[in-house]
């Protein structure tokens, strides 16, 4: 496959492309980052220009047989849809033969008034609509958000696994890797092109099942502490600034209402039957990280992490 890959310079587009790679299809990716600003991504090739301006896109896309997309941390309503409205042109005018959308969350039934959700279902409409051959992907949290700097200390030194979702709700936490790995099977599966899979990890938790996982991953004991989303807002602002961090906090405020609470939940088998999924249980994707970086003890800090 030749690959446009929109979002690969972020966590969940770069994992998807860097899968691509490996598997030896040909991928190239939009960003507005000089060469020394780029993150490593072998056999990816870059593109300059944006999203907002539809020749940079048209090119991005030509000469592509398939397209990922992920959409940036944007939530204005006029401005995403600009960019869905580029992207589907541009996949229009390259004759795609699928394009995958990773919504980045799930996505209420009904409307709501939080961003994070109405403008990817702005992206959804506008590439449904346009008529590109399509698979819809809706993950609900990933593991990865709990390998950072802000987890990974207190999780190995204190046992405190903080998150800013309520204890009782059940998620199907999700890795990078088997988004990407769902990801290039939606680009190819069999009778999946025009769905939309809300998919998942082996099965959902509640935060003292996910404690627990953690647990038997890192070798020791860990208790699950729901954060405020207003602390956990505040804290990613100073990271990617007020706006970015109100749209995604958002979604945490949403889940913290009660008001839909199994919306990160599992989707029983659908999405991994569809597209022939296995994901990893969390203990074993825990097992496989380099926590001793965050460790306070040197002797800890040189420890291997288990395969």
């Amino acid at each position: 496959m030749r690959v446009a890959v929109v979002g690969a310079t972020g966590f969940q587009g770069g994992a998807v492309a860097r899968l691509l790679a490996e598997r030896h299809h040909r991928v190239r990716t939009l960003t507005r980052r000089p060469d020394g600003d780029r993150p490593p991504l072998p056999g990816v090739s870059f593109a300059s220009g944006d999203l907002g301006e539809a020749e940079d896109v048209r090119q991005l896309f030509e000469g592509a047989t398939h397209a990922s997309v992920v959409m940036p941390l944007v939530y204005e309503p006029d401005r995403v849809h600009r960019y869905a409205r580029n992207i589907a042109a541009a996949a229009l005018d390259a004759g795609v033969r699928r394009l995958v959308y990773n919504a980045n969350t799930r996505v209420p039934r009904e409307t709501t008034d939080v961003a994070a959700f109405e403008t990817r279902r702005i992206t959804e409409e506008v590439l449904r609509d346009s008529g590109v051959p399509l698979v819809v992907l809706r993950p609900p949290v990933y593991l990865d958000n709990l390998f950072s700097p802000w987890n990974g200390p207190a999780l190995v030194n204190d046992g405190v696994l903080a998150y800013p979702l309520p204890a009782h709700t059940p998620t199907a936490w999700i890795s990078h890797r088997d988004l990407a790995e769902a990801v290039v099977a939606a680009l190819t599966a069999d009778g999946v092109e025009g769905g939309t899979f809300d998919i998942g990890g082996e099965r959902a938790l509640t935060g003292e099942q996910l404690a627990t996982a953690f647990g038997h991953g890192l070798g020791r004991t860990v208790r699950y502490q729901a954060l405020d989303p207003d602390l956990f807002e505040q804290g990613l602002a100073q990271v990617l600034g007020p706006a970015a961090a109100a749209g995604v906090a958002g979604i945490y405020h949403y889940m913290a209402t009660g008001a839909d609470p199994l919306l990160m939940a599992g989707d029983h088998g659908v999405s991994a039957g569809a597209l022939s999924l296995r994901p990893s249980p969390v203990d074993e994707w825990v097992s496989r990280q380099p926590w001793q970086i965050w460790a306070n003890d040197p002797e800890e800090q040189d420890a291997q992490p288990l395969k």
